[in-house]
């Protein structure tokens, strides 16, 4: 008996339906992870646009510790704040009585929050809605400004040409995965709580605590504390079992959306990001509280830079 037609038959069907399954439309579930496919490719590609930004964390170029005194700003080798980047001198500061005073430089053109000085500016730190006074010069492209760091003030320079910006090397991640997209409960702390955490220089800094975020992964709870104002979401700072193997040694940050009124939050581990430090031996980094140290390998989000001048 000839089974040849039989057999043609029988793979003709085969073909059909593989052909038909192919044109048919797609699952619930792989719409679902196309949409957050495109939605975590959209956040990467706006975190490296921030990061690119002329006064983004890739454009610092020295932190300055301030004690009470007078400091000469520029490139010139005898300034006592020097300018990587810059003007041989852009200005004087004076650190008295816990307030900084810019006196620009005579005949150097500069900017301070947008209008040219003329006389004596003090230099303002970052504040809770309010931007650090910033001090611009070459047009634009380098600034100063003061942060505080562990309760110690210092200046922060920043040069749109920065080798860290103009060299970057672009970011690494860990396969999306909607494994990692995880539902919390938020448990809040009572009003005003504040805990000291620790910054890569041994500083301490008061932390807002308005609560811990608990969830579940592998048949497991775990438990983060939110650190930081918490108006627009949570921030929570974590160590994980891939630090130094594929993530950043010191741990890694991530924010969600605000509760439901139920206290739940979707965690979402692919949006995982590097701190500031690896991109720049300049940063202030808050590292993550031993209480947010988790026995677990979240593989999703950011992997280490590889072109890190970080210090740790």
């Amino acid at each position: 008996m000839n089974r040849l037609p039989t057999m043609l038959a029988v793979v003709g069907v085969t073909w059909m339906s593989l052909i038909g399954a192919g044109n048919a439309a797609p699952t619930n579930a792989s719409v679902q992870d196309a949409a957050l496919v495109k939605e975590i490719e959209d956040y990467r590609k706006r975190r490296v646009e921030n990061l690119l930004q002329p006064d983004g964390w890739t454009a610092i170029t020295g932190m300055h510790w301030l004690e009470p005194g007078r400091y000469s700003v520029g490139s010139a080798a005898d300034s006592n704040i020097r300018l990587s980047i810059g003007p041989a001198r852009i200005g004087v500061i004076e650190e008295k009585d816990g307030r900084a005073l810019f006196t620009a430089e005579p005949g150097v053109a500069l900017v301070v929050d947008g209008a040219a000085p003329t006389g004596p500016v003090e230099l303002k730190r970052y504040g809770k809605g309010t931007p650090a006074t910033t001090v611009a010069y070459d047009g634009g492209k380098g600034s100063v400004s003061l942060i505080v760091s562990g309760g110690r003030r210092a200046i922060r320079v920043r040069h749109a040409d920065a080798p860290t910006r103009k060299n970057f090397a672009g970011l690494d991640y860990y396969p999306i995965d909607a494994g990692w997209r995880i539902k919390g409960k938020f448990e809040p702390h009572p009003p005003g709580r504040v805990v000291p955490v620790l910054d890569v220089l041994g500083g301490l800094n008061d932390q807002a605590n308005p609560g811990v975020v608990v969830f579940e992964r592998d048949g497991r709870t775990f438990r983060l504390e939110v650190i930081g104002d918490s108006g627009r979401g949570l921030s929570l700072m974590f160590a994980d079992r891939t630090n130094g193997k594929g993530s950043y040694p010191s741990g890694r940050f991530l924010s969600t959306g605000l509760p439901d009124a139920n206290g739940e939050v979707l965690i979402d581990f692919n949006r995982t990001y590097t701190p500031p430090c690896a991109f720049s031996e300049f940063g202030t980094c808050l590292l993550p509280p031993p209480e947010n140290r988790l026995d677990l390998a979240v593989t999703a989000g950011e992997k280490t830079y590889k072109k890190t001048g970080s210090h740790l």
